[in-house]
């Protein structure tokens, strides 16, 4: 439950901050539903950066997760990610 390691393949490692860092543009705008409560939190304490990497060691995560078993994402809703932080 690390950063991203520099093991394995670059050019995803790479996409998946580039994508990390677009979501967060999107998020900080007003009005936006791409802010979570994890992302608002991570971002008051973390720098835009930083955040990016954490967002996309989740994203990762969850990718592999899908793949591994065979599901498809469905986004939590809002009463669900209240009761599993």
């Amino acid at each position: 439950m690390g950063g991203i390691s520099r093991a394995g393949n670059e050019r995803l490692r790479v996409l998946l901050v580039i994508g990390a860092t677009s979501v967060i543009q999107a998020a900080v705008r007003p009005g936006s539903k791409q802010m979570t409560d994890w992302l608002r939190a991570l971002l008051q304490r973390k720098p835009r950066k930083v955040a990016a990497v954490a967002l996309a060691n989740k994203m990762a995560r969850v990718a592999w997760a899908l793949m591994v078993r065979g599901n498809v994402y469905r986004r939590p809703t809002a009463a669900a990610g209240a009761a599993a932080a």
